[in-house]
């Protein structure tokens, strides 16, 4: 058959075939991981606009969300990850991966904020550079599943300030580094560092993101929360949050990242000698709690 004549087949296919040229397109794909991938996608995408019986203008405005949402990605934020989040799929994607057994702590998504490297800091340091927010402690030791102390564990922690915003997304405000520390567990697992307590906040909603959550009817709002991601040696890592408990949206995450195990208090503390102990005001909040990793 000529070349004319094959592109005129490709052009006059009726809708049931044209799917399988695709899929009979990606049969010399070397990776056989990227061909199933690629075969998936192709008969979900096709059965997706046969089902709905997709427009040329829905199809348009398709293209058109997804070019804004690549446009607004910049070195400080990450537009697509937060379309993930809020679509699911990040979640989705954690829970299909996560080889999660009773015991060691739940993962959960890593969130668009983690952009920067955080700061090493010493023990106990604040990651609070403002001082503008309810003081708080949190203690914990870093374990293996079996509960014996991983000495030297990395705990990579990050956060929101007081008013729900991260450095990145206040670069004229907030220092680089506010609300971010890179902490080495002690040699029996212990970890400790001081912050404020972290508030519910929205997730940007200035780009196409945003724009399909008003579509939707959705609210935008996080949990109150910080992000840990934690590693040792002979051990998995993993990217968690702990959740502050008894706050507000922790039944409608934005993302749908809340695990009830993760749900921790954060007691309040009334006593001046503690509070001078861990270099905080009085009275201020305390969260103690363990991080518990599988053996790789």
């Amino acid at each position: 058959m000529s070349t004319d004549a094959t592109h005129a087949t490709h052009a006059t296919a009726p809708d049931g075939t044209v799917t399988e040229e695709v899929v009979r397109s990606l049969r010399g794909t070397a990776d056989p991981r990227l061909r199933e991938l690629l075969t998936a996608l192709v008969r979900h995408l096709h059965a997706f606009a046969r089902e709905t019986r997709l427009t040329r203008e829905e199809w348009e405005r398709a293209i058109g969300f997804l070019t804004a949402t690549g446009q607004a990605c910049t070195d400080t934020r990450q537009e697509f990850i937060l379309l993930s989040d809020v679509l699911g799929l990040s979640m989705l994607v954690e829970t299909i991966n996560g080889d999660h057994t009773p015991g060691a702590t739940e993962p959960t998504v890593l969130g668009p904020f983690h952009m920067t490297d955080s700061p090493v800091r010493e023990p106990g340091a604040t990651i609070d550079l403002l001082g503008d927010g309810e003081p708080c402690v949190v203690s914990g030791r870093v374990l293996s599943r079996d509960g014996t102390p991983l000495p030297g564990a990395r705990l990579d922690v990050w956060q929101a300030n007081a008013q729900g915003f991260y450095d990145v997304q206040q670069p004229d405000v907030q220092p680089p580094g506010n609300g971010r520390g890179l902490f080495t567990a002690d040699a029996e697992g212990r970890f400790r560092f001081r912050t404020c307590l972290p508030s519910p906040y929205p997730i940007p909603t200035d780009g196409p993101v945003g724009a399909l959550l008003r579509a939707t009817g959705r609210h935008p709002y996080r949990p109150a929360h910080i992000h840990f991601i934690v590693s040792a040696e002979g051990h998995t890592p993993v990217t968690t949050h702990v959740f502050v408990a008894g706050g507000e949206h922790l039944d409608s995450d934005a993302v749908f990242a809340v695990r009830q195990s993760l749900v921790q208090d954060f007691t309040p503390v009334d006593d001046p000698e503690l509070a001078r102990e861990f270099g905080v005001r009085n009275p201020f909040r305390h969260a103690r709690f363990d991080l518990v990793l599988e053996p790789s």
